[in-house]
């Protein structure tokens, strides 16, 4: 079986400053990986260049029968703008766009599944709300539930679960457990390490390059995050704000 992706020491970087460099390695269809590391280490920047989003600076990403419509990518919430006028609903909805097409009419079978999958994320009654009157942890089950409507292959997610209760954290891990059971490969940027621990089973320890990838117990021993802090801090002036949150060590 083919890797769904597979580096073979890329680089991505804005500028031509690499800001991940030199970087080979797999990512096997169905698995559920975490790409954790410190502040600074690049962690977002992989995820939008696996996402399509940036081209190498150097060496080659290929996807093996994935295509850019077969890929859910995620960003970090800040970086989602939630003032644009449309309803929980509708935006749900977005997700059908491969059945659809980025200019066609959504269908009603798109609608019902939408539906379904606001359900899905405890947010039956919130069909007809606007977006942007959502809390920050209604907003993610919300792009959660969209990600279900886009019935993706490989999803990429960037902090999913910061700044939001527990509960909705609970409820979204689920469903995460729900798209590996299904063959899914998921891949997600993560900062807290228990979480990682409970429930990846594998991790790419990041910082620009790779310290540790492979069985999640292995990749965060304390002695790849001494090594991801110290290279961290070699690649910044000021290391204060470069660092492995060490409650989470």
């Amino acid at each position: 079986m083919g890797a769904a992706v597979k580096l073979d020491n890329v680089t991505f970087g804005y500028r031509r400053h690499p800001a991940v460099h030199h970087l080979s390695g797999s990512f096997m269809p169905g698995s559920l990986t975490a790409i954790a590391g410190p502040n600074g280490a690049g962690k977002s920047t992989l995820l939008k260049g696996i996402a399509g989003e940036m081209r190498p600076l150097a060496g080659s990403l290929a996807l093996d029968g994935i295509k850019t419509r077969d890929i859910a990518y995620l960003p970090q919430i800040a970086e989602i703008e939630r003032s644009f006028p449309i309803s929980v609903l509708d935006m749900v909805a977005l997700g059908g766009w491969r059945a659809s097409g980025l200019f066609g009419s959504i269908g009603k079978d798109v609608m019902l599944r939408a539906e379904a999958a606001i359900a899905s994320v405890g947010l039956s009654g919130f069909e007809g709300r606007p977006v942007g009157t959502l809390s920050g942890g209604q907003a993610q089950r919300a792009l959660f539930a969209r990600v279900l409507v886009q019935d993706a292959q490989l999803i990429l997610l960037d902090e999913p679960f910061a700044a939001i209760d527990s509960r909705t954290t609970a409820d979204l891990f689920s469903i995460l457990a729900r798209w590996q059971g299904e063959g899914r490969t998921v891949i997600a940027v993560l900062h807290d390490h228990e979480a990682v621990r409970a429930h990846f089973p594998s991790t790419l320890l990041l910082a620009r390059s790779c310290v540790a990838w492979g069985p999640t117990g292995e990749a965060l021993q304390p002695e790849h995050l001494l090594t991801a802090r110290r290279m961290c801090e070699a690649f910044h002036d000021d290391a204060p704000t470069c660092h492995v949150d060490e409650g989470h060590a």
